[in-house]
């Protein structure tokens, strides 16, 4: 038997299967944890890496996130060709307890609580209006005043349909290495970065002009048909 032939009988005995081009990855269940303490969506070695800084009592990053959550996805971040990464720019107590909850369960968690954040800031948001024109004293340690908001304004209601215990909860405000990763964030933001507003993003390391999902299409690479 000669040589060619008999590489083609090796040929058809190899399953079908076996010579089809490897699945292409989809980073869409990629999260990580940078440097900075933001956490990363998608590939971390994807050319454009976009930034998002946020304010959860911001109601225009609910409808930012609303919008692109699901196109940045689908078109940039599955492909490898985008990474997302969020980091906080807090501008009050509320913003700071609902930042600390959103850590909850480490990175796997995060994306799930940071959209459940947005997607009910609405209920929350009345609830901790109410909260905050009540009149009642407040503790005045930090982290018994952020465990107090975090109760009576619904945050903690909405993490526990989430399936965190109160305990859990407790345990991710009193958290100091989150404490201080938050902070750090918030101050490069505002004074580093000097972002103007909520939200904000940079696109390697430049920041966009604009705030809304349209502007930042237009700073990301055309995304693949």
């Amino acid at each position: 038997m000669n040589t060619i032939r008999l590489l083609a009988l090796c040929l058809l005995a190899i399953p079908a299967t076996a010579l089809a081009a490897p699945a292409s990855v989809n980073w869409v269940g990629h999260v990580a944890l940078s440097p900075t303490g933001g956490h990363v969506l998608g590939n971390p070695a994807a050319p454009t890496k976009l930034v998002e800084y946020v304010s959860y009592t911001c109601s225009h990053c609910a409808h930012f996130v609303a919008e692109a959550s699901q196109p940045l996805r689908e078109r940039y971040v599955k492909g490898g060709k985008v990474s997302v990464e969020v980091r906080n720019a807090v501008r009050d107590k509320y913003d700071l307890t609902a930042a600390l909850l959103a850590r909850c369960g480490g990175a796997k968690r995060f994306f799930g609580n940071h959209e459940a954040l947005f997607a009910n800031q609405d209920a929350w948001m009345d609830k901790l209006t109410a909260y905050d024109k009540d009149g009642a004293a407040r503790p005045a340690d930090q982290k018994a005043a952020l465990r107090e908001i975090g109760r009576k304004t619904g945050l903690y209601a909405l993490m526990a349909r989430r399936g965190f215990t109160n305990a859990q909860l407790d345990g991710c405000i009193n958290d100091p290495a989150s404490m201080k990763q938050v902070l750090a964030m918030t101050d490069e933001a505002w004074n580093k970065v000097q972002i103007t507003g909520t939200p904000s993003f940079t696109v390697n390391g430049t920041l966009v002009h604009g705030s809304d999902w349209m502007r930042l299409q237009a700073a990301l690479p055309d995304a693949p048909q």
